[in-house]
This record gives structure tokens, sequence and C-alpha cells, in this order.
């Protein structure tokens, strides 16, 4: 009635779900019971992780849409698991298979007003995350544009880009759209190691490795 958005991480808590079901589980008895009670309620799905959710948005009425992470439409639950685990792969919702980040891919980059941007950037500190229980999310702050620029490139769609970062999310918040402007140029840079956070450090995605965009204002 007064136009509040609810914006709710889309998975199940329940112990006896598999860490991998638990978005479609959480579609099937909360999001569609929810839409159905309360047709006129905005709804954004934070960062969706699966084909399943994508799907649904689709369907969905149009006050139900979704936000999705450079993280998940840039790599699969390989890049957590394969090789040894690599623990700052592990967020939540946790990475999925391949065939869920295509799906996620197709979704952010197709220029529908449905998906936009949410980072989810979560800056744990390096022994927080390198430790016995170590906590759930991936530090994207430092890139996050730059990330999403690669990946709208990796299959030439970088034209939608602007209104998937900029625009669908101010529209279904009904707030205005920012006047100001970033600049990213093709060049390419090497992610430090580590930023300082406070008195102790994160380690960041891509870390050492290349990043093939970079803002230049």
């Amino acid at each position: 009635e007064i136009g509040m958005v609810l914006c709710i991480h889309s998975e199940v808590s329940t112990p006896t779900i598999d860490i991998f079901d638990r978005e479609p589980v959480f579609i099937d008895e909360i999001i569609k019971p929810l839409v159905a009670e309360m047709p006129n309620l905005k709804i954004v799905m934070e960062h969706i992780s699966t084909k399943e959710a994508v799907d649904y948005v689709l369907s969905a009425p149009s006050n139900v849409k979704a936000s999705i992470t450079c993280h998940h439409i840039l790599y699969n639950r390989n890049a957590l698991l394969v090789g040894g685990i690599k623990p700052h792969f592990y967020c939540l919702p946790i990475l999925k298979r391949e065939c869920h980040r295509e799906a996620l891919l197709e979704a952010a980059t197709s220029g529908n007003p449905k998906f936009f941007l949410g980072t989810d950037s979560a800056p744990h500190t390096i022994e927080s995350k390198e430790s016995a229980c170590g906590c759930a999310g991936a530090y994207t702050a430092h890139a996050a544009l730059q990330l999403y620029a690669e990946a709208f490139e990796s299959v030439g769609k970088l034209k939608n880009l602007e209104g998937f970062c900029s625009h669908y999310g101010a529209d279904h918040y009904g707030l205005p759209r920012n006047e100001g402007t970033i600049t990213l140029e093709k060049k390419e840079w090497v992610v430090p190691m580590r930023y300082k956070f406070g008195v102790n450090e994160v380690r960041p995605l891509r870390a050492g490795e290349v990043i093939s965009w970079s803002i230049v204002s």
C-alpha cells in the first residue's frame, strides 16, 4: 500500500534441504504463495543463482524482478571446488552448475528490465575466509563494474550494460535515474592481492589476476 519493496535472498535455510536446491525450494514454497497472496507487492529476488529463478522471474508478474551478481555470471561451482577448496569463491547463494551460470548470463545481458545489478560484495577479512569455517561472501567492490563489463563483452552485449547497471533497478524502486556517468575503457590491470580493511585486510576476487576493463572517469 505504501510502495515498499521486499528485497529477499531467495533461499530456504532448512538444514535438511541440499544447499544446491535451496533456491528452487524457496520459489515453490515461499515466493509463489507470497505473490499470489500479495499480487501488488514489489519484490526483488536478490542475487539469484539458478536457471529455475531466471525462468520464474520471466514468468512472474511485472512487480517481481531479480538482481544478479558479477561472480554468478562469471563463475560456476568448479571455481570453488576443483583443485582444492577456494574459500574466496564461497558465497551464498553458492555457485552452481555451468547451466545455471549460462542462464544467469543470458538473463543479465538480455536487456530485459526484470534483471539488474546487485553486487552482494562481502568484505570479510582474509582470516575469516581462510579458516576451518570460513564466512560466505565474495569481495567484488574493487572491480564490480569492470567484471560485469567482461561478462557482457563475452556474449557481445555491451550495449545492454548501462541499462542493467544503472537504469532497471532505479526504475523498479521508483527512483530517478542517476545523471552522473562512469567511463569504462578496455584496458588491462592486475588486481592487488589484498586491500586494507580497517586494521585488517581483504582478498578481492581475481586477486593477482588480470581484469580487462578499467574505470577511467
